[in-house]
């Protein structure tokens, strides 16, 4: 393959963060852990975070990528797009800047919610919430989602493999999420400058 225009960062990082898209989403064979979480739910917990952090380009690779985990394996039928862009409006409010009485008003409506969403895939809003709470660090967020999961998984090598599968689609979803909003804006800039040749 010719490669005629060399990214901002260089092919280095672009490999580096393709290379890291790999190991969170796909797995590499002999060098990571077996997933703990499927597939499908690794992208849906991207595609929240696509939403959240508000990435166009994002949100359509993670969009198709849902779709094609839901027919490899047969998913049932769920108007998933909403219900997940409905559960990060939800996510978007910040524990730390309610008074106790909103918080909990809060986590009972977030639960009400939650339970519509696990009846269509049990566990994945736990997984959504607790993603959503390492992404800005919300320790409210991430002790609620925390409980859940815990309660939700009696082993604790599964309960270690859940929490590092979603950290790691945090983990790369930060780094793409902020390269693929700003991209067009650095190559603005550059472009204002007169330099094309990014």
């Amino acid at each position: 393959m010719t490669r005629t225009k060399t990214p901002l960062l260089g092919w280095a990082f672009n490999d580096v963060l393709n290379e890291l898209h790999q190991i969170v989403f796909e797995g590499v064979p002999g060098e990571t852990p077996p997933f703990e979480i499927t597939h499908l739910e690794r992208e849906y917990i991207a595609y929240v975070l696509a939403c959240y952090y508000q990435c166009g380009r994002c949100l359509d690779f993670h969009e198709r990528a849902v779709n094609l985990a839901r027919r490899k394996e047969n998913a049932p039928e769920w108007n998933w797009k909403d219900d997940l862009v409905s559960a990060t409006l939800f996510l978007h409010l910040d524990g730390k800047k309610l008074s106790e009485m909103e918080w909990e008003r809060w986590v009972k409506a977030w639960r009400s919610y939650a339970h519509r969403i696990d009846t269509k895939h049990p566990g994945l809003a736990c997984y959504l919430g607790y993603a959503i709470g390492i992404a800005r660090h919300d320790k409210h967020l991430m002790d609620l989602a925390f409980e859940s999961i815990s309660s939700a998984n009696e082993s604790k090598d599964r309960l270690k493999g859940i929490i590092r599968d979603i950290d790691g689609v945090v983990i790369f979803m930060k780094a793409a999420t902020s390269k693929n909003r700003s991209d067009s804006t650095i190559l603005s800039h550059l472009q204002s400058r007169g330099i094309e040749d990014v």
